[in-house]
């Protein structure tokens, strides 16, 4: 018998707004006609992606399966310059989706490579942000894990910055790092305020619920960290990438409060629908019976353009999905 009884979503949830732009900027050009293209996967989630391409809207590996003259729209995490004026040179209509935060970086590593500082990146390899990045820093020492850091030289002039999705506290502990390893060292905070806020909502709901869900790609680092954070708060923690993926009601005990939270990556919709199959596999009697509606109404109680990172539609706060 389920004990349930209330689903609380946390308050900034769904889509950042540079996915959001990224993947709006590929249903316009779809919108207008535009054979549309995007380099990569625009966002970490395969529904997404079969929404995307079912409108039309091709993820490419690489410039060479597109044709001449047709969109191609690049994704939040940005790219290097030399893939910039590869696309523009082969007569493709770029449209430029990387995050404003990340054009930030872009710009902060040109100039720091212009004074000469040694510059370390805190991100993880192969990471497409971090491809993008190295594109306008190519010597930059790139490290993750605390194993990673001894190999950092020591110099006289070292500059820090951050992957936009990196943890604060690893970028902090790297930070307290470098202060032994040079003479002068420059700190560019460039982790992603909406990451930190999530990640500080998922924290609080963590420590106010009996239960955690947290709904994203299995391949989403900013995820991962969520669902660690949870463990971090002591409060018991699933982590999916669907509503499809609950099925066992067993697994959430005698919790009577469950949290719901999600990866930047993660459309709000889906929250929703991952809330009403919650009500519905472990709510109690009268609560199972009103999932849909209950569902609905936790939604609505997040749905404020002051936190929300993803448009939602009328229908969904009524309970359609």
């Amino acid at each position: 018998m389920g004990k349930v009884r209330d689903v609380v979503i946390t308050r900034r949830t769904g889509f950042c707004y540079g996915v959001r732009e990224a993947i709006d900027y590929a249903k316009t050009a779809a919108a207008e006609g535009k054979k549309t293209h995007t380099l990569g996967q625009v966002v970490h989630n395969e529904g997404v992606i079969e929404q995307l391409e079912a409108q039309g809207i091709r993820t490419v590996a690489t410039l060479d399966e597109v044709r001449e003259g047709a969109a191609v729209v690049i994704r939040a995490h940005g790219v290097t310059p030399e893939v910039m004026d590869r696309a523009k040179a082969r007569g493709l209509e770029v449209i430029d989706g990387t995050c404003t935060w990340v054009i930030q970086e872009q710009r902060a590593l040109t100039q720091l490579v212009a004074d000469g500082y040694t510059i370390v990146l805190l991100g993880t390899p192969k990471h497409p942000e971090v491809v993008g990045l190295l594109g306008f820093a190519p010597n930059a020492i790139v490290v993750d894990e605390e194993g990673d850091w001894a190999r950092i030289p020591r110099t006289k002039r070292m500059a820090l910055l951050s992957q936009s999705t990196q943890p604060p506290w690893k970028f902090e502990k790297l930070a307290a790092f470098l202060v032994s390893r040079c003479h002068e060292l420059k700190i560019v905070n460039t982790i992603c305020p909406v990451t930190i806020r999530r990640q500080q909502d998922t924290m609080e709901a963590a420590a106010a619920v009996e239960f955690m869900v947290v709904v994203g790609g299995r391949s989403s680092a900013n995820t991962r960290e969520l669902t660690r954070l949870c463990q971090i708060v002591g409060t018991p923690v699933l982590q999916v990438e669907s509503a499809a993926d609950l099925q066992d009601p067993d697994l959430f005990g005698e919790a009577e409060v469950v949290g719901v939270t999600g990866g930047t990556s993660t459309p709000i919709e889906d929250l929703q629908v991952v809330t009403r199959r919650i009500y519905e596999i472990a709510g109690t009697p009268e609560v199972r019976m009103r999932a849909a509606e209950l569902a609905a109404a936790s939604l609505r109680r997040v749905a404020d353009s002051t936190y929300r990172t993803s448009s939602v539609s009328a229908g969904v706060l009524a309970g359609e999905a």
